[in-house]
């Protein structure tokens, strides 16, 4: 929602000053220009990058348009279920969880916690090294180590959307100076024509750079910026089931372990012990 209402105030800034400047909006309209930039934009992408790249930034791009659902609600949840797993681990054993690990989708437990389930990737992260820890063959060196790797390569898979809009926002100016060079060669073969057609085109082709650099600076570029910032929220709910597991496996109660996981989290969304501790005693009696 705030991607809209900033787009509005670039184009209510940009052109309305423009018009209260005493400036003609149609003039700015050279869809031949838009041609030239769109196309020549669009077609550098598809020649700097494979399908999966392609393919990964056109799946995040709608992302933008939505607002984070890492919130604090969220993040409680998921360091609810982690308490319920490690006090069910603690009194009954690794085994206990079994069936839990094997099917979560099935599980009383998980399906407890609709919002987390909705996540598939962070459902597989916590069930992958609880079905580890059941198994029993790796100590908590080697989890760890395992788990930064998968952090690490889950984190340079995110990257690729973002390289890949930034990357287009920075050569759409260069597009708006091809653009306007056209108009350029275009004007200077037509110096023949009365001057006040002759400033027409000028005009147009001026145009062309300014249209580059509005929609590299005040449309593309930005979103690569917005979502990087997703890229990094989304880690940190990784970060908080690793360290909460890690606790666990160092024989941390369950209650200090999810204070491990509560501790790595962003200021904004961290929730206080006493609220963490109301809602996951209120979760467990559920």
């Amino acid at each position: 929602m705030l991607v809209i209402v900033g787009y509005i105030v670039i184009i209510v800034s940009v052109f309305g000053g423009f018009a209260l400047a005493g400036g003609h909006l149609a003039s700015l309209w050279q869809p031949v220009e838009l041609l030239m930039i769109g196309g020549g934009a669009v077609g550098a992408f598809m020649v700097g990058n494979n399908g999966k790249a392609m393919k990964a930034t056109l799946k995040a791009l709608p992302t933008v348009f939505k607002g984070s659902k890492y919130n604090r609600a969220l993040y409680m949840d998921m360091m609810a279920l982690l308490y319920e797993l490690l006090t069910k681990i603690r009194k009954e054993g690794l085994m206990s969880v079994e069936a839990d690990v094997e099917a979560p989708e099935s599980s009383p437990l998980f399906s407890k916690y609709p919002a987390i389930m909705a996540d598939h990737h962070i459902i597989e992260f916590l069930t992958d090294y609880l079905r580890l820890m059941v198994s029993g063959s790796m100590n908590a060196f080697e989890i760890e180590n395992l788990m930064d790797n998968e952090i690490e390569t889950h984190h340079h898979e995110g990257e690729v959307p973002v390289h890949c809009v930034a990357k287009l926002g920075d050569g759409l100016p260069a597009f708006g100076i091809v653009a306007a060079v056209m108009g350029v060669v275009h004007t200077m073969e037509s110096v023949g024509i009365p001057p006040a057609e002759l400033g027409i085109l000028i005009a147009a082709a001026l145009v062309g750079t300014f249209l580059g650099i509005l929609l590299a600076y005040g449309f593309v570029s930005p979103l690569s910026s917005l979502l990087e910032q997703k890229l990094h929220e989304s880690s940190k709910m990784y970060q908080c089931v690793k360290v909460t597991l890690l606790a666990s496996i160092n024989g941390y109660a369950p209650a200090i372990a999810v204070e491990f996981g509560r501790k790595v989290l962003y200021s904004t969304e961290r929730p206080t012990f006493a609220e963490l501790e109301t809602h996951v005693k209120g979760a467990k009696s559920r």
